[in-house]
């Protein structure tokens, strides 16, 4: 019988590229992961790791073994959910990661909408969306917050883990308030193509979208400042250093005095926002709750951004 313990430190080694960073992973020495893995070997009958320069990487038997585990840790995951729901109830503690502006503009509200459950207690944990799912393969969140400037979430493609849309984060124009277009209520970005841009950096979702947009309207963005924070974008902009799209989650009710945000004429541009777990918890009885009242968020977010009808 393969012990399922030296599968998951296998599923680490892999994960992380080294034996040191999978030890730190699960809390084991080198040389206990080491042994872990030799023994497993052993059972098999075949080596599982190979040196791959100053990493080492997985046998192409060990690949076929651990497409096997991803079905057996669901599996696991799911008897945990049934077991934990026949314990009892849906006390404990569930941990929420977020990037920073869903912290402010979607654990907030979701932490308000479970206050009156004594039992659940949410510790919010602020990640990058890029870290979503190596927080969620270690155990250090049970649920993200993450998005993306298409329609793929990074780790979408992983059967460990499960992905789901929330809600589009619509993108607005922010001009600074003395700005010739800022009198007008919407406005083509076309209008501002020899202006000065503040984006965000190169490689996030923010940048793509930001880029994708002005592209659609037949110009390339002059990127004059880089904010990585989008207090920082909105300093400059009232500053007049420039101007920059961005997402309502990070300006909504901290814009300021010195700008003005206006929406953008044709299809506005969006960052998709999702929710992620890992496969077969979502039904865990600590972690359902927490689901349902982010997609009551979410919902909540996307009527708000709902264009009033006429009449």
């Amino acid at each position: 019988m393969i012990d399922v313990r030296r599968l998951e430190i296998l599923r680490e080694v892999d994960r992380c590229g080294t034996v040191a960073a999978a030890a730190l992973a699960v809390h084991l020495t080198p040389s206990a992961v080491s042994q872990q893995v030799a023994a497993l070997a052993r059972e098999v009958g075949t080596p599982m790791l190979e040196p791959d320069g100053r990493r080492v990487r997985l046998t192409e038997a060990a690949r076929i073994l651990l497409g096997h585990a991803h079905e057996i840790f669901t599996r696991l995951e799911h008897a945990e959910s049934d077991l934990a729901a026949f314990r009892a109830g849906d006390s404990g503690t569930v941990r929420l990661g977020a990037f920073p502006s869903a912290v402010r503009g979607v654990a907030v509200p979701v932490l308000r909408r479970l206050a009156d459950r004594s039992g659940l207690r949410v510790e919010i944990r602020e990640i990058d969306p890029g870290d979503a799912v190596d927080a969620l393969l270690g155990r250090r969140v049970d649920v993200a917050v993450t998005l993306t400037a298409n329609e793929m979430f990074v780790g979408q493609d992983d059967a460990r883990i499960a992905s789901v849309p929330l809600f589009d984060d619509l993108m607005d124009l922010v001009l600074p308030v003395g700005h010739r277009l800022a009198g007008q209520e919407t406005v083509d970005l076309a209008d501002l193509a020899g202006e000065d841009w503040i984006v965000n950096l190169p490689g996030t979702p923010c940048f793509a979208v930001t880029y994708a947009a002005c592209e659609s309207r037949g110009f390339r963005p002059i990127a004059r400042h880089y904010a990585d924070e989008f207090i920082g974008s909105l300093a400059l902009v009232a500053a007049g250093a420039g101007v920059a799209l961005l997402p309502r989650l990070a300006h909504d009710g901290v814009a300021g005095p010195g700008v003005v945000v206006r929406p953008t004429t044709g299809p506005t541009p969006v960052r998709r926002i999702g929710l992620q777990v890992r496969a077969g918890t979502a039904g865990q009885p600590h972690i359902a709750p927490l689901l349902d009242a982010l997609r009551e968020v979410g919902a909540d977010l996307h009527r708000r951004d709902l264009p009033v009808a006429a009449g």
